[in-house]
């Protein structure tokens, strides 16, 4: 009878897991409002941060001990307990990058002066198309919108060239392949207008590149002007026209962290100086009204 083999008298342990210690190096970074994570790795990429003393790369961790310098100058770690949320009407024309090698204007010019922390952009729009843009100083808040799995919806409002069919419609509707994946409209409304003044309202869940361009191109039409005009709850106000921007309403800032699943930090508010110049931007001294989405007209103008 073949003998069966022992059992060590030893306990044996299954192997524990090894981790890191300390939170990924770009969240840390994003946290104190310096910008997105995503921004936060090109920086790393580029050199740009150091830690303890050397120069850090994508995958490093840091605890709470560590020393961190950006651009040679020492970083503060608290984390920003106040944020600020901005929207911003970009008219076409501005690039959403914070400089541009070709000398074009950036949406970050026009917006108010920050003694700490940067703005960022949550999402971004291409250089012909205008519209809202929203701006925070709260990393984690921007990260977690900008996210694929966020399922956001952004309104766009559309003026298309060319024969328009309900089939068409239809196939943008079901989804078409494009060169990077499948891309369907959640909705389509039609906008009214005839001939090259047709419009239309849809609405993605994402924010893939001149992805609403590229879905009406794929039916052989072309978009001849392209406005966002809605990003989840928040629709762009009427009286803030092109290249002006105003300080979110305490509601809206709270429907932007619940789509987050982010608790709400405190608001800092703006300073009476920018208040001042906000009010300046519309000559008149009163409250803001929201763009509804029942009232709609096919824009004559800018």
């Amino acid at each position: 009878m073949a003998n069966r083999p022992r059992k060590s008298s030893a306990t044996q342990e299954p192997a524990k897991p090894v981790t890191k210690a300390g939170e990924k190096l770009q969240k840390v970074l994003a946290r104190t409002g310096l910008g997105s994570r995503r921004e936060m790795e090109r920086w790393i990429e580029e050199g740009r941060i150091v830690v303890n003393g050397k120069v850090a790369g994508l995958g490093d961790r840091v605890d709470d001990r560590a020393s961190i310098a950006v651009d040679g100058k020492p970083l503060a770690r608290e984390s920003a307990q106040q944020a600020r949320c901005i929207l911003y009407h970009k008219p076409t024309g501005e690039v959403c990058t914070r400089s541009d090698p070709e000398g074009r204007r950036t949406v970050f010019q026009r917006l108010p002066k920050l003694k700490s922390g940067r703005w960022i952009s949550i999402g971004r729009l291409d250089f012909n198309t205008s519209g809202l843009l929203l701006f925070t100083t709260d990393g984690d808040l921007a990260n977690a919108l900008m996210h694929p799995s966020s399922n956001i919806e952004r309104e766009y409002m559309v003026r298309v060239m060319g024969t328009v069919q309900e089939e068409m419609l239809q196939r943008m509707i079901e989804g078409v392949m494009l060169e990077d994946g499948v891309a369907r409209f959640a909705d389509i409304q039609d906008g009214g207008g005839d001939g090259i003044n047709r419009w239309f309202y849809v609405v993605l869940m994402e924010g893939r590149n001149r992805e609403v361009r590229r879905l009406w191109e794929s039916q052989g039409l072309t978009v001849s002007r392209l406005k966002r005009v809605r990003y989840g709850e928040v629709f762009i106000p009427s009286r803030v026209k092109q290249g002006q921007w105003v300080e979110m309403e305490l509601k809206e800032i709270k429907s932007l962290y619940r789509m987050a699943g982010l608790p709400p930090k405190d608001m800092k508010r703006s300073t009476a100086k920018e208040r001042e110049v906000m009010e300046r931007q519309f000559g008149k001294r009163h409250g803001r009204g929201h763009a509804r989405k029942k009232s709609r007209t096919v824009p004559t103008g800018r």
